[in-house]
Formats: structure tokens, C-alpha cells, sequence
């Protein structure tokens, strides 16, 4: 059985180390699970999540040339999730080209075209509202030590 990347095969922990986990495969190989794949949170105490001799879903990440064989039980686990969930619908296709995305005919959509120009608005507001008024928040003046301190001695 050739292990390719992103398989998911069914595994038996065969044991467990403070750094993660050797996992036993069904060709009778072996693998490891780092302790930083095991789980989707932080990992303190692996036996926390798992237990020798338990069957364990895993997706191969690496396979060295060594021989050595990189696995993921956290990865395995999200894969399945993934699958489990229902597929979104294609999204409907745009226009596209120089003539349909103009400036001015460009009409407001919703979502993040709608947010982006509202800052846009306010932030050019509020920087025209400072250079009008003088409403600078760095201070007014100089409070000494300026460069007309020095203007009597040259």
C-alpha cells in the first residue's frame, strides 16, 4: 500500500511520547503524530486526548524519504468535518470587463464594498475636520526647546 500526502487511513496508537505519538497503520507501518497535530487546542498533556491501543483517524502529511511518516489527527479530524457539511452553491459569475466596473456606475452592494467606503468617508472627514479647525490632539504649541529658542544667537 503506496502512502500518498493527504490520505486518510484508520490507525491503532501503539505509543506516547511527551512530543506525541506513534501511531500504527494498516500496512504495518508506522507513523507519527506530532503533539502539535493531535488536537485543534493546546496540547499539555497528550494522554489528555489520547491512549495507547486507541483507533485513531489520521491524514499523512509527510512521507520522507527516510522512511519516516508524519501524520495528523487533527487534520484527519477537520477533513471529516468538512465533509460532513454541506456544499455552498457556485456562486453566481459577474460581468466582467473595463465597461462594468466603472466609478460611476458602479451601484453600492452590501457587505465589505459598503463597509470600505463608509471608513473611507469618516476618515476623510475626520483628517478634513483637523486641518480645517485646528483640532490637532499633538498639542497646540511649542513648550521650549524649539529651534526659535536659538534664533538671538545667530
Amino acid at each position: 500500500m503506496g502512502l500518498e500526502v493527504g490520505d486518510i487511513l484508520d490507525g491503532k496508537v501503539t505509543g506516547v511520547t511527551k512530543f506525541g505519538v506513534f501511531v500504527g497503520l494498516p500496512d504495518g507501518k508506522t507513523g507519527m503524530v506530532h503533539i502539535s497535530e493531535i488536537a485543534g487546542t493546546y496540547v499539555k498533556e497528550i494522554r489528555d486526548f489520547v491512549t495507547e491501543g486507541q483507533e485513531v483517524k489520521v491524514m499523512v502529511m509527510v512521507v520522507g524519504d527516510d522512511g519516516k511518516i508524519g501524520l495528523s489527527i487533527r487534520r484527519a479530524e477537520e477533513a471529516a468535518r468538512r465533509s460532513d457539511l454541506p456544499s455552498r452553491p457556485p456562486r453566481p459569475s459577474r460581468p466582467s470587463g473595463p465597461s462594468s466596473r466603472t466609478a460611476s456606475s458602479r451601484a453600492p452592494r452590501g457587505g465589505f464594498d459598503d463597509m470600505l467606503s463608509s471608513f473611507l468617508k469618516s476618515s476623510d472627514d475626520k483628517l478634513s475636520g483637523m486641518k480645517k479647525g485646528g483640532n490637532d490632539r499633538r498639542g497646540g504649541g511649542r513648550r521650549g526647546g524649539g529651534r526659535d529658542d536659538y534664533d538671538d544667537y545667530e
